[in-house]
């Protein structure tokens, strides 16, 4: 039963022994923000959809929230649970407490958490136009119950006002602000769990250790011999531009990407798949960083701030549509690796040769398939047809490993002839001995390559390359080789 007076749905009859426990969802019971989730998902799936809530929060809040929830499907089984607040709710219900949902959420989404969990007696939520947060909240609880009539478990300063009015007091992962006020006002609360969004949460989040990718930016210079301070320091400024880009991107692919990642065996550990930081924070960081790295990108030339609006753009691309088109989304990841290449020579000024663009674009693309098949393999392992949030099923994965293949020894090759070619003598006073390079590149493709159908890859081809230590050999020889040749 609801009405615009009377938040409470599917309140069940009387207590039995000891007070009733009231658990706050958002924050507390799930370490995330279903509104937030309901909001990307609706993003993700119908951009226009969530423009065409707007108009509702000219009603208030919870219509908003209303309308949101009515047009994007939130699964329950996909949120990121508080076990140590689970826990206390299946001790409460041992020991012959009663136990319910209060949450400022609408009210399908509580009915469809409870229906999931079965550790409910009943549930509070947002109806009618009402908005069930702080003392809204407190004043359902206080007519339900009584005051001092039930112990809450919540986590935001919001959720003072019920505190004041509850006789047990749990507070999930405070802050110190909060905690300071929990100490001042209530003595006796006891804290059901630590925060974790801690630095090295953050920097995970930013994927730091992607920024290794950005070194692309300096081959232009490198393989053109050009070895000026200045360059390098532009090419430094450069990097630092392209890491905070892609960090941003990082951010909001992990923010749209939230079901399917939860839903793969190594993505679902990433901060906000896991609910280890909250998201709103990422909903801050992403456009800071975008704004940061355009910023440094103005300082250098046009042509680099044109490569790097580029890359974000086409980076928004595979995050709404482009990655789960088959065959587009690898050229699309390839696309993001070439571009890197294309904004070092902008800000070297060391013109990007047609022999160092073709073998790029065919080693790029060899990358961007192994890291669809090691999906693919990790899928088929786990007894599923399709990728999550993909355009392939496990049935492609032999011929995604033959196109792999294909694509590596064709920048093998496309190597090959650039040693035979009329420009290699300009650079280099030996270069008939760059052909041993071919033989480690054959090597280190095919290694790869066996690592991969053998499910043994990394998520992600260029992070394993860069820690791989037959990868690093590889690379040591083949830099022995070049320096030979000079």
């Amino acid at each position: 039963m609801s009405s615009r007076e009377d938040p409470v749905i599917d309140l069940a009859g009387p207590r039995q022994d000891g007070l009733p426990l009231v658990v706050d969802l958002d924050g507390s019971l799930v370490n995330s923000d279903t509104l937030i989730e309901n909001c990307l998902g609706l993003l993700r799936a119908d951009p226009l959809g969530l423009l065409r809530c707007l108009p509702s929060l000219m009603r208030g809040k919870a219509a908003f929230k209303a309308a949101v929830a009515g047009a994007a499907a939130l699964d329950p089984a996909l949120l990121p649970y508080n076990k140590a607040v689970v826990d206390l709710i299946r001790h409460a219900r041992q020991r012959g407490a009663k136990v319910f949902l209060a949450t400022a959420a609408d009210q399908r989404i509580a009915r469809a958490v409870c229906d999931h969990l079965g550790l409910f007696d009943g549930f509070f939520a947002s109806a009618d136009g009402r908005n069930l947060s702080g003392a809204a909240k407190a004043a359902a609880l206080v007519g339900a119950f009584g005051a001092g009539g039930f112990d809450y478990v919540g986590n935001d300063h919001a959720d003072l006002a019920v505190w004041d009015r509850a006789a047990g007091v749990y507070a999930v992962a405070p802050g110190a602000s909060l905690r300071r006020k929990l100490e001042h006002r209530h003595p006796g609360a006891e804290v059901v769990s630590a925060r974790t969004d801690t630095p090295a949460r953050y920097g995970k989040a930013l994927r730091v250790h992607q920024w290794i990718k950005n070194i692309l930016l300096f081959v232009p210079a490198l393989a053109g011999h050009a070895f000026h301070v200045g360059t390098w320091l532009n090419l430094a400024l450069g990097f630092v531009a392209f890491s905070l880009c892609a960090s941003s991107a990082y951010l909001l692919n992990d923010l749209l990407d939230l079901p399917s990642d939860r839903q793969d065996r190594g993505k679902r550990h990433r901060p906000f798949a896991a609910g280890l930081i909250p998201l709103q924070h990422g909903l801050v960081l992403a456009p800071l960083l975008l704004l940061s790295g355009l910023g440094l990108g103005a300082a250098l030339t046009p042509a680099f701030l044109a490569a790097l609006i580029g890359y974000y753009g086409l980076t928004l691309a595979y995050s709404f549509a482009l990655k789960r088109l088959s065959m587009l989304d690898v050229v699309a990841l390839s696309g993001l690796y070439g571009i890197r290449m294309v904004a070092g020579a902008a800000a070297s000024g060391v013109p990007l040769s047609h022999w160092l663009a073709a073998f790029a674009m065919f080693l790029f693309l060899f990358l961007a398939l192994i890291k669809r098949a090691t999906e693919l393999r990790w899928q088929k392992d786990a007894g599923r047809t399709n990728i999550s949030g993909r355009g392939y099923s496990a049935d492609d994965l032999g011929i995604i490993e033959a196109m792999a293949a294909g694509s590596g020894f064709v920048s093998v090759m496309v190597f090959a002839l650039y040693v035979s070619s009329v420009e290699v003598v300009q650079l280099y006073g030996h270069p008939e001995r760059l052909w041993a390079g071919c033989l480690v590149m054959i090597y280190w493709v095919g290694h790869l390559l066996l690592l991969t159908h053998r499910g043994r890859m990394h998520d992600d081809p260029v992070i394993f390359a860069v820690t791989d230590r037959t990868s690093l050999a590889c690379g040591f020889v083949l830099a022995l080789i070049v320096g030979a040749s000079l």
